[in-house]
């Protein structure tokens, strides 16, 4: 069960910035986030970035989270000549005005799926904002997924929202709570205490599969590159386990439920420690997604790992046919 803070300005910073792109001009983009990559980190009290693909199915909306040691640096970087250059040379593609969260304090969370939710609440109606959102913390509680929730409280010079963060175990569950019906019923009580709200979706299913190393900020694959690489890595550490750990098991006449939890043990230490980050290395010209800039690298990278789904299953039909 999570826990909900307001955080103080000594503490480390982030901003949160949503971007959509015009059709067609994404790879521009992309170089674009790079240069402007390289010139934050020349600033003080930079900690790291990193980007998020648009999900597929929804709008070509693009997130960039950066983080700082303290909320005055941010501001430097927020107010600085060199942000305002690269907002103007990155103008022709964007599709619409950028929109932004900053949030003080916390550590960001590690392999979960956060949405962060920025209100304009009406003057004078901020206690009963408080005692809405503490409504609805009790609400998500109830809900299968939920890790926690954090308030950010407006920072006075840089935002005058309210912002949310709150984090589910995997994107169908945080999916489950914003379109439930307990969810809607709440927007409409909470109506009279804030004009309109935001929400951006952060994070990814396998995130923690997928780290290139430290302080890499290139970004997280799409979910469906992830999931084709999982499956690559997957598929031949469970068979070789039922082969293996798996006979032995049936040998020792082991109860099915408890072997099973030992091999998905052995499965997923594997797949984090081993297999994983040499996967990572070997795709990572089509993973990354400011490498794979092309169609042609995407039909690539796939047919390779279609290629090798290929040549384990027939190993494998093979060797135990």
């Amino acid at each position: 069960m999570g826990t909900r803070a307001s955080r103080d300005l000594g503490d480390s910073a982030t901003v949160v910035t949503s971007q959509k792109i015009r059709a067609g001009r994404d790879d521009d983009y992309k170089r674009w986030q790079e240069k402007t990559n390289q010139v934050v980190r020349g600033f003080d009290g930079f900690q790291g970035t990193e980007l998020y693909p648009p999900v597929s199915g929804e709008e070509n909306e693009w997130v960039v989270v950066f983080r700082f040691a303290g909320v005055e640096q941010l501001t430097a970087w927020l107010n600085s000549g060199a942000r305002r250059q690269l907002l103007d040379e990155g103008r022709p593609l964007f599709d619409g005005t950028p929109t932004q969260e900053v949030l003080t304090g916390g550590t960001p969370a590690q392999d979960v799926v956060t949405a962060v939710i920025s209100h304009d609440v009406l003057p004078g109606r901020e206690r009963d904002f408080m005692r809405w959102e503490d409504k609805i913390l009790k609400t998500q509680e109830g809900f299968p997924g939920f890790m926690g929730s954090e308030m950010f409280k407006p920072v006075e010079g840089i935002q005058d929202r309210w912002v949310v963060a709150f984090r589910f175990d995997t994107r169908e569950h945080l999916d489950g709570w914003l379109d439930s019906e307990a969810r809607e019923k709440l927007l409409e009580e909470g109506r009279g205490y804030f004009r309109s709200y935001d929400v951006r979706k952060i994070g990814s299913a396998f995130g923690g599969w997928f780290r290139f190393g430290e302080g890499a900020d290139e970004g997280i694959p799409p979910n469906w590159k992830q999931a084709m690489s999982v499956v690559l890595a997957l598929y031949p550490t469970v068979m070789i386990l039922n082969l293996t750990v798996g006979d032995w098991f049936n040998s020792l006449g082991m109860p099915g439920y408890l072997s099973l939890f030992i091999s998905n043990v052995l499965s997923v230490s594997v797949l984090t420690w081993l297999l994983m980050p040499l996967v990572n290395r070997a795709l990572a010209f089509w993973l990354l997604p400011n490498r794979a800039r092309s169609f042609r690298t995407h039909v690539a990278g796939a047919a390779v790992v279609a290629v090798c789904y290929l040549v384990i299953i027939t190993i494998f039909g093979l060797t135990t046919g």
